[in-house]
């Protein structure tokens, strides 16, 4: 019979598991990878796994709740840089940047539509809240601070959707070389920044 394990013992499995999932996730698709597989690539039995996860789907939330929690440390430290809201935002987004172009394994998971329901697993639930509460903190702030103008979490969402689909484009090798993301990067930035401010003078001179 297998021996009991600490928690700690138990904790280092399934981060190791975890860590193989997450490779072979983002590399084949989670349809395509199994326990067996899973259990092969560690050098273990194929019943092992089962001893820590339910299922596949459970490993496959435990690797994007664990890159979610990842994702929401790297901008919540970013947002504790000196510096005015304008200087913390640019600083998260970097610590974005460098997350998604860094770990773009992780990075696929997180935002892949072919996953389990969130709400069947209360810690993907919780670490999908907190990186969403991350993303869109420093808008309210730069909101508030007078550098752009508009609904926080309006704006958060169109801000998000065009960082997200440049960086997918960028990872899938579909954007073209010239110009480089850099530079279409900083553009649409600087376009959003600069629609917000209009977008809010015509509301004014409508109220007015």
């Amino acid at each position: 019979m297998p021996r009991n394990l600490s928690p700690t013992e138990v904790a280092a499995f399934r981060a190791r598991l975890c860590a193989v999932a997450e490779r072979l996730f983002a590399e084949r698709g989670p349809a395509a990878v199994t326990m067996r597989e899973l259990a092969r690539e560690l050098g273990v039995s194929a019943m092992t796994p089962y001893r820590y996860f339910r299922d596949k789907e459970e490993i496959l939330a435990a690797v994007r709740a664990a890159a979610f929690d990842r994702f929401a440390e790297a901008l919540e430290t970013a947002a504790t840089v000196d510096g005015n809201a304008a200087v913390r935002a640019d600083a998260v987004g970097r610590a974005y940047l460098d997350f998604a172009f860094g770990q773009p394994n992780a990075y696929k998971l997180m935002f892949d539509f072919n996953q389990p329901d969130d709400g069947r697993f209360p810690d993907l639930n919780r670490a999908g809240h907190r990186a969403r509460r991350t993303m869109s903190g420093y808008m309210e702030q730069l909101v508030a601070g007078g550098f752009l103008a508009g609904d926080p979490a309006m704006l958060g969402q169109i801000f998000w959707a065009m960082v997200h689909g440049l960086i997918v484009l960028q990872l899938a090798g579909k954007l073209d070389p010239r110009p480089d993301f850099a530079t279409l990067h900083q553009t649409a930035m600087r376009l959003l920044a600069q629609g917000a401010h209009v977008v809010d003078q015509r509301e004014r001179r409508r109220a007015s």
